[in-house]
């Protein structure tokens, strides 16, 4: 399909995907119970070829089983994950399985949860690969064990499978894969096979299985988008307007291409999600940065947003104190507040936050009359096939996406309107037509990546709960103030009802506890243009920490241990209760704590959260010195997401997310003033540092329930856990993030 030349010199093939591979996947997936029935009525494998029974396996003549992966790795394991899956139905040997993205095709690669698209995101992975992948496995196998049960001339049902050997005990034969690959690709792919009984798995829930991406990254030969080179690349940088909404008036760009290696300087404007911008395209990264830097750009400004982060949270308390759109009406909320012994009334502040991923923004293309290729760590494959298909006037199946690593996204690489990928398509037509025909590498620097927009939504929560004489929960009363990430995308006819957001109230909406009355409101402001975008865990980051904030608030009100408290209203969701008991267990909840040194003042805090079908519980604990200053010492973390398929994954899935949330709160924020991102690199949009990492314990609820996600559950328990803690130790609430560097008592 192509040939690609690596920064070492190397030349690889991009897509390494016979023409029957192709070909014989194009029927649709059947809510992917069973796979095989999309081969049917194909054409044998050419003799000497591997053997590719269906579209997520490959096996070559030397025993290699390659699985190709239709979700992204992006650090999150998913690599490893699906190629679990299907090694444990092939009883392949772990160190022959490698991993390759899939190419672009929804046919063949729909995310079952998403359907019918294509693209890694919301925790998906595994629960949508859970039977899809095991029967991809199961039905290789079949192939090779038939064409051994040919080859002996012996029943296939006497013939076993253990690492990568096919065996058959009576007669004392054997037969790597590798072996019976030609003769497994005559045979018929079959219509069902049966997958093994959970009780017999050999890989999945096994502890030690190496991470199939982990070597690669280690020794540095993993190839991230800006790895590649393709003959005769350009680079593009880009100069943005300082303010969302601006368009440039006039440029100058003489200094610029006096620059050594710049080769031109184009604009683009008027693209679907609205950006605007001019980019200087070089022979390297240095030379474009330079060029960039030397613009002389007046911009116009007129339609842009002006709008500080103050004035901002301006409008949102006048918002909250008028009724929103009813997101859920339970009970009478406000007629249970009026007759409540006790109520608690608290505001939340949010700010913007940027994803900030290790590796910025960027994207590799090359257009041609007739067809897009685009290299780059792909998250939403349809999505970014239509936009830019649209825009170039292609068909979506003209654009063609290899999936790459990617160095973190965090949600920013799935972008509903396909941002950066469309102004480095944008910045490739316009130097064609300029007639530098080029492929095209747009680079985006720290700076870029933090101002960039297509941030984690400022939110205001505006809360009032009430209680009755006995201390039980009667009352909840919730309204939200925030941006919209889904209205004007191609997503708001399925996630956009009445008005409502969901991802805006999610997580609260939806209430674990057990409140007779419940009252959620939903305002979105429209005059509001700073770009908007998921971020991990979505709503959840906003709506888990009122609600676990919040429901500590009840319990002190009560009178009660904050875990009781809990337990007792989650009587109708025994997974939560479960995930909760293993947490407070493993902490020592009903254990006083040891004493801090002199001066020092020490808390436990509590929070469960359910999202995207997982369930987790933390416990933090904290030291709070004599000034203020605090450190989180200690974590306890349990998780509920079913089957645990790879129990270090979800491990370091659970630790890196606690990590995430930490940063978010005790540092990071975007803020805005007269509509200008004041931050720009790590030294003021923080992240955490290493010796602010806690202990972190993490143990897995045992299930038998099938799988969930782990990417993002880990993240909305962390913050009120900690909030909870310093409560605890200090007797003051905190509810702005992200918190004070010193707790004033």
């Amino acid at each position: 399909m192509g040939k690609i030349e690596t920064p070492d010199g190397v030349t690889r093939g991009i897509l390494n995907v016979s023409r029957r591979s192709l070909l014989k996947g194009v029927g649709g997936l059947a809510l992917g119970i069973f796979f095989a029935p999309l081969l049917r009525g194909m054409d044998a494998l050419a003799a000497g070829g591997p053997l590719e029974p269906n579209a997520f396996v490959r096996i070559d003549l030397d025993g290699t089983v390659t699985v190709l992966a239709k979700h992204l790795e992006m650090g999150q394991g998913s690599y490893t994950g699906l190629a679990t899956l299907l090694a444990e139905e092939l009883d392949a040997d772990w160190d022959q399985v490698r991993v390759e993205g899939a190419p672009a095709d929804v046919k063949r690669y729909n995310n079952l949860a998403f359907g019918p698209m294509q693209g890694t995101g919301g925790s998906t992975a595994m629960a949508n690969s859970w039977e899809q992948m095991r029967n991809a496995g199961a039905t290789a196998k079949a192939m090779l064990v038939a064409a051994a049960a040919q080859r002996w001339g012996v029943p296939a049902s006497e013939i076993s499978v253990s690492q990568g050997v096919v065996s058959h005990a009576a007669s004392g034969r054997s037969a790597g894969f590798g072996e019976l690959v030609e003769a497994a690709a005559q045979l018929p792919v079959p219509e069902q096979v049966q997958l093994k009984d959970p009780k017999d798995f050999k890989l999945i829930g096994k502890r030690d299985l190496r991470r199939k991406d982990s070597a690669d990254k280690t020794d540095g030969s993993a190839l991230f988008t800006q790895d590649y080179k393709l003959p005769g690349m350009l680079v593009a940088m880009v100069a943005y307007p300082p303010r969302f909404g601006g368009v440039p008036r006039k440029v100058d760009s003489s200094k610029a291409k006096a620059v050594r290696d710049v080769v031109e300087v184009v604009e683009f404007r008027d693209l679907p999600h609205g950006r605007a911008g001019v980019a200087v395209l070089a022979n390297n990264t240095w030379a474009a940065r330079q060029g960039r830097d030397a613009l002389v750009i007046e911009w116009d400004e007129s339609q842009a947003f002006t709008l500080g982060s103050e004035e901002m949270f301006a409008q949102y308390r006048d918002s909250a104190g008028q009724p929103g759109l009813p997101a859920t009406s339970k009970g009478d909320a406000e007629a249970a507040l009026a007759q409540a012994a006790k109520t608690v009334e608290a505001e939340y502040e949010f700010p913007y936050l940027a994803h900030a991923a290790m590796e910025p923004m960027n994207c590799l293309v090359k257009l041609s009359s007739d067809r897009c290729e685009i290299w780059n760590g792909e998250q939403f494959q349809t999505v970014d096939q239509a936009i830019i298909g649209g825009y170039l006037g292609l068909a979506p199946e003209q654009v063609s996406l290899t999936q790459l690593y990617a160095g973190g996204s965090f949600g920013r690489r799935a972008s509903s309107v396909s941002d950066y990928l469309l102004e480095a398509v944008a910045i490739a037509k316009a130097a064609r037509d300029k007639g530098v025909d080029a492929p095209v590498k747009m680079v985006w620097t720290r700076e870029d990546d933090t101002r960039g927009g297509y941030f984690r939504p400022a939110y205001l929560h505006r809360v009032r709960i009430g209680l009755d004489q006995a201390g039980k929960l009667q009352a909840w009363h919730n309204r939200i103030v925030g941006q919209s990430i889904i209205a004007g995308t191609s997503m708001e006819p399925f996630l956009v009802k009445e008005g409502i957001d969901h991802t805006s109230v999610e997580g609260i909406s939806n209430l674990s506890y057990a409140v007779p009355n419940l009252q959620v409101e939903l305002s979105t402001p429209t005059n509001i243009k700073v770009p908007v975008l998921w971020w991990r865990s979505v709503g959840h980051t906003h709506t888990g920490y009122v609600a676990e904030t919040m429901i500590d608030e009840a319990a002190v009100a009560a009178g009660q241990d904050p875990y009781a408290f809990r337990h007792a209203l989650l009587e109708s969701h025994p997974r939560h209760r479960a995930a909760l008991e293993l947490a407070a267990k493993e902490a020592g909840w009903d254990k006083p704590l040891a004493a801090g040194a002199e001066g020092e003042k020490r808390g436990r805090g509590i929070a469960v959260h359910e999202s995207f079908g997982s369930f987790v519980a933390q416990v933090a604990e904290v030291t709070v010195k004599a000034d203020g200053s605090y450190r989180l010492d200690r974590v306890v973390c349990a998780v509920d997401c079913g089957i645990a398929i790879n129990p270090d994954v979800i491990r370091a899935q659970m630790e890196g997310g606690i990590g995430f949330a930490l940063a978010a709160a005790r540092h990071s924020a975007i803020t805005l003033k007269e509509g200008r991102v004041e931050q720009s690199n790590f030294h003021d949009f923080q992240v955490l540092r290493m010796n602010e990492m806690p202990r972190v314990e993490v143990h897995i609820v045992p299930s038998a329930a099938n799988p969930t996600g782990v990417g993002e559950p880990g993240v909305p328990p962390l913050a009120p856990a900690l909030a909870n803690a310093l409560f605890a130790a200090t007797g003051v609430r905190l509810r702005k993030l992200p918190f004070p560097a010193q707790i004033k008592v």
